[in-house]
């Protein structure tokens, strides 16, 4: 018994080794690509995976290793994929060819609870199109101009805290993490909740435990990644039944309400009710000011059929926005506070424009927030130094040629299946394209300095049709809280503020190694 396992393992190990581990490698060296080994089962992705680093270094070590290479080879776990590196081809692949690279990987498993499964990111093809071109008009100026006194109002909440707080050291991840499920709540949900008040209320548990994950979640998303086909046989779940129900209940219980009692409120529940109603339409946005550099206008025009969208599917897109305008705008934020603290004097300069702004303006309004030209750049730079976007992922839907990875090489032919990767934070801190990229140095998007950057080379919302729906309420969320705190308060380093700054290497998303910290200080 025991000779026959062991020749059954041997056997197993023997047989990966030959057939996926070397296979990944052939396929590199057949198309004439450049490539770094990585270990069996993790590939280049081994690193993160055992929490040495995060994952964006991961890709960084990749993309640093062959600097005269248009791609390369990238190994993400047992699967063979490419890493763009050529903004070019990264401009080809998501804007110009983008029919040919329509489709994200799998984010959650297709048999994942519903309200996780059937979001906008994991949808595909047609149906992704539809759901896209259905949701756009909810994210437009006039929409946007609506919700932003309830980003308002919040942001005030965050204030009080703080004055309540004064000259005690704070963990910036959680005030920022209470403002953005605040703001999600009140903007997604059409909920008051005031999680400064009620630190404990369901809201923020919620959010806590999607994006808190254990090991056993951790361990459950490689297995996931590594072999898709077998996680959705056996039902694989990243999130428990009692989170997914948290969500589907509340947008159903809220759209009944409102349809049966005429109620009203400028929120996603509302303009969800106006997509199963087929009202919910673009508004005038020809006198629309744009309210950022980093934000995106909607290139995807409708085909002209519209599709009827059920509760839960509709849910879902509740759901990604939730956990978009959590997670992701509230690393923005928190990152932009922490550079704050260690800039002081980008800091006194924001704190003259905004000063000047209140002295003449009075009043924060969706129609002059883009008159905050240095605020603009703040956000920008944070969003180039720790790009939220991490990285930008296509599976390829049609046969492609890819030009050739250097001169001299021949071209690539791309099949259907093919799993293609943008490394956003290695571009983002190339200096061939950022002089000093270790330098947080705001005025690289003067109105002067944005015009000479080239394209596809700042990506913090993605590129393409594919592009992330929410970048216009992500800056208004961002801006809002930047705005009011710098009008109010000094921030200031302290002992536990981290300089310089490293990344915690457990998480998915940008956040600092043992947490943003700092103190504020009213000004008189």
């Amino acid at each position: 018994m025991f000779l026959e396992l062991i020749i059954f393992l041997t056997t197993t190990i023997v047989s990966y080794y030959l057939f996926i581990y070397k296979r990944n490698h052939y396929i590199f060296d057949k198309n004439e690509l450049k490539y770094v080994p990585g270990m069996p089962v993790f590939g280049n992705t081994f690193k993160s995976m055992c929490q040495k680093v995060h994952m964006v270094e991961d890709f960084d070590e990749v993309y640093k290793r062959f600097p005269d290479e248009r791609y390369v080879g990238y190994c993400d776990g047992t699967t063979p994929a490419i890493l763009v590196r050529d903004p070019e081809i990264i401009k080809d692949i998501t804007i110009k060819d983008f029919d040919f690279f329509l489709n994200h990987k799998d984010l959650f498993p297709e048999n994942e609870n519903s309200v996780v499964g059937a979001n906008l990111f994991n949808m595909k093809d047609d149906r992704w199109r539809d759901m896209r071109t259905t949701l756009s008009p909810a994210f437009t100026g006039s929409k946007m101009r609506l919700m932003m006194p309830l980003m308002v109002d919040i942001s005030k909440n965050a204030l009080e805290y703080l004055k309540e707080h004064q000259s005690e050291d704070i963990l910036v991840d959680d005030l920022i993490r209470r403002y953005t499920i605040d703001v999600i709540a009140s903007a997604a949900f059409g909920l008051q909740v005031n999680s400064f008040v009620d630190q404990e209320n369901e809201f923020y548990k919620s959010g806590q435990s999607l994006f808190g994950f254990t090991w056993i979640q951790q361990l459950t998303m490689l297995f996931f990644f590594q072999f898709p086909n077998f996680s959705r046989k056996i039902g694989l779940k990243l999130f428990t039944d009692k989170i997914t129900r948290f969500f589907q209940d509340i947008v159903a219980a809220t759209m009944d309400y409102r349809l049966k009692n005429n109620v009203e409120r400028p929120d996603m529940i509302q303009l969800l009710i106006e997509a199963t109603k087929g009202t919910l339409h673009n508004g005038n946005e020809s006198k629309e000011k744009d309210i950022g550099f980093a934000t995106a206008e909607e290139t995807l025009k409708p085909k002209g059929v519209t599709r009827n969208w059920t509760k839960d599917e509709l849910a879902s897109q509740v759901f990604i926005f939730f956990a978009a305008g959590f997670e992701t705008s509230a690393s923005a934020i928190t990152l932009t506070v922490h550079e704050l603290a260690l800039n002081p004097d980008v800091q006194e300069k924001l704190y003259e424009e905004v000063k000047a702004f209140n002295d003449t303006k009075g009043k924060l309004l969706y129609e002059n927030v883009g008159e905050l030209k240095y605020l603009d750049c703040i956000l920008n730079e944070t969003s180039r130094r720790w790009a939220a976007a991490l990285f930008l992922d296509r599976i390829c839907t049609k046969p492609y040629e890819l030009p050739p990875p250097r001169e001299g090489a021949k071209p690539v032919k791309v099949k259907p299946g093919t799993l293609v990767y943008m490394a956003v934070n290695s571009i983002h801190m190339d200096p061939k394209y950022y002089p000093e990229p270790q330098k947080y140095c705001p005025d690289r998007f003067s109105d002067e300095k944005k015009k000479l950057i080239q394209p596809c080379t700042f990506m913090p919302f993605g590129s393409g049709p594919r592009i992330c729906i929410g970048s216009r309420f992500a800056m208004l969320e961002l801006k809002v809280l930047i705005y009011y705190l710098v009008l109010n308060f000094k921030i200031l380093k302290c002992e536990k503020t981290m300089n310089p700054i490293k990344l915690q290497t457990k998480d998915f998303n940008i956040r600092v190694a043992g947490g943003s910290w700092a103190r504020f200080e009213a000004r008189s």
